[in-house]
């Protein structure tokens, strides 16, 4: 029996704990009153089902999680000693093998024999744990559906144990993401720390030459490599610099005219208009830069004298802040939408026009929220990769010309993960303390925007 099986079948199991619940909630009611039953029948349901499902599925959860290691366990036991005693690695292609065999994928080695009686045992050590976890969810589901049944009467305070289920699930759940941040940051952070042993810090920083490339072999030619970071920096902060040029002043305006101009009908066509650029797939502007504006652009300034690559930051911050330009309005939309209008209605009171009340009333009112979001897209915008990779290029040069090819904190850490790696190397590691910087710098720009936006935002309440 698979997993995903047991786990249809705990979900009918689930819904016939709610059905049953229920009814049995009708029918207490109707011996007791239905005004001395202390919840709704649903209630009932819902109890029931759940401590039907939620205790088999968190032990059918585990099972999952502890089973491949068990079995792995019980596979290497049952080899021969000879197996055994092989070096961690070569122990572990040979249970590689061991479930190819089982899975009847290709195999690194010969299948001989011990192999072969591996695999077997391998497969009924699968089978048996199946159906033991197939007997021990189902056991425990249909206890408990007749357990709860049985409790249910006047008294069973119903909605408040699944009130209390549903806050531990939604607790559960918050914790499991924080704890998944931690997670990644701490893996980011151990890498990144191994890469500082190799490189200094402050060269990594404060260097100027960028040069990743190195023998990963001792038998292989290559450069010793050059790790300093800030052609890579600059790069991406004159492209998110293009990019928030084009994408603020468009974004802004569209929300000023769409929550102060337009009317209901061409608001309710233009937003979602609007915003349906954010739902196109950045390697779709990625293509957009690479064979319609940076042509566009070199072709239309070459003719004044420039020099002008066909790979520019140009062409990369333009595309991204048309690619932005949807966070902005939609943002600062919704905050100069939540100005409350007594504001306006007062300036208008004191004789001011339209437009002085945008200028001096809404826009202050609204700042902090703007600010946050504008912050937020630029956030967006160091993040971006696929529209640096296909229109600005790989280059890691030190220059402040936004015609010529430069590259991006995101698109190194790309091209550093990608082809033969060794995760011993600096040119590797390098990747994570790139990704450390990134992630601290958006940390930062995204707890100044939350700062910005309570602060201010209490001044106005």
């Amino acid at each position: 029996m698979t997993y995903t099986l047991i786990i249809l079948i705990l979900l009918a199991l689930s819904t016939i704990a709610y059905r049953a619940g229920s009814t049995r909630a009708l029918a207490v009611a109707k011996t007791a009153g239905v005004a001395r039953l202390h919840s709704r029948p649903a209630y009932y349901g819902f109890l029931v089902s759940l401590w039907c499902g939620v205790p088999a599925f968190l032990l059918l959860l585990t099972w999952m999680i502890c089973e491949p290691v068990v079995v792995d366990d019980l596979i290497v036991a049952g080899l021969p000693e000879k197996i055994q005693s092989l070096p961690e690695n070569r122990l572990n292609l040979v249970v590689n093998d061991i479930k190819n065999l089982v899975d009847s994928k290709m195999v690194s080695g010969e299948v001989n024999e011990e192999i072969s009686k591996a695999a077997d045992h391998y497969r009924k050590l699968k089978a048996t744990s199946r159906e033991l976890a197939a007997v021990l969810v189902l056991l425990i589901a249909t206890s408990a559906i007749y357990l709860v049944w049985r409790l249910i009467s006047p008294t069973l305070q119903a909605r408040n144990q699944v009130e209390k289920i549903i806050k531990g699930a939604l607790i559960a759940c918050s914790t499991f993401a924080i704890f998944i941040t931690i997670g990644i940051i701490l893996s980011v952070l151990f890498e990144s720390i191994r890469f500082f042993k190799i490189v200094p810090f402050y060269e990594f920083l404060f260097g100027l030459e960028w040069s990743p490339q190195m023998a990963i072999r001792a038998d292989q030619v290559g450069s010793s490599g050059a790790f300093g970071a800030i052609p890579i920096f600059a790069g991406t902060l004159m492209i998110s610099l293009i990019a928030m040029l084009v994408a603020v002043p468009l974004g802004l305006m569209s929300a000023i005219y769409l929550s102060e101009y337009a009317n209901r009908k061409f608001r309710a066509v233009a937003k979602p208009l609007l915003e349906i650029l954010a739902g196109i797939p950045t390697v779709v502007y990625g293509f957009f830069a690479a064979l319609t504006v940076a042509p566009f652009i070199r072709g239309s300034l070459s003719g004044f004298g420039f020099d002008v690559s066909s790979e520019s930051a140009l062409a990369a911050g333009l595309v991204m802040g048309i690619m932005i330009i949807p966070f902005v309005s939609s943002l600062s939309d919704d905050v100069i939408n939540a100005v409350p209008q007594a504001m306006r209605d007062g300036s208008y009171a004191l004789g001011a026009t339209r437009s002085e009340t945008i200028k001096q009333v809404v826009i202050p009112a609204a700042l902090p929220g703007i600010v946050g979001g504008v912050l937020l897209a630029v956030s967006r915008a160091i993040g971006e990769t696929m529209i640096v990779v296909m229109s600005a290029g790989l280059a890691a040069n030190l220059t402040a010309n936004p015609f010529q090819a430069v590259t991006t904190v995101t698109v190194q850490i790309v091209t550093l993960l990608v082809g033969d790696q060794e995760f011993d190397s600096p040119k590797t590691l390098a990747a994570f303390a790139l990704g450390l910087i990134l992630f601290i710098v958006t940390l930062v720009l995204n707890i100044i925007a939350l700062f910005v936006v309570r602060k201010y935002r209490e001044q106005y309440e």
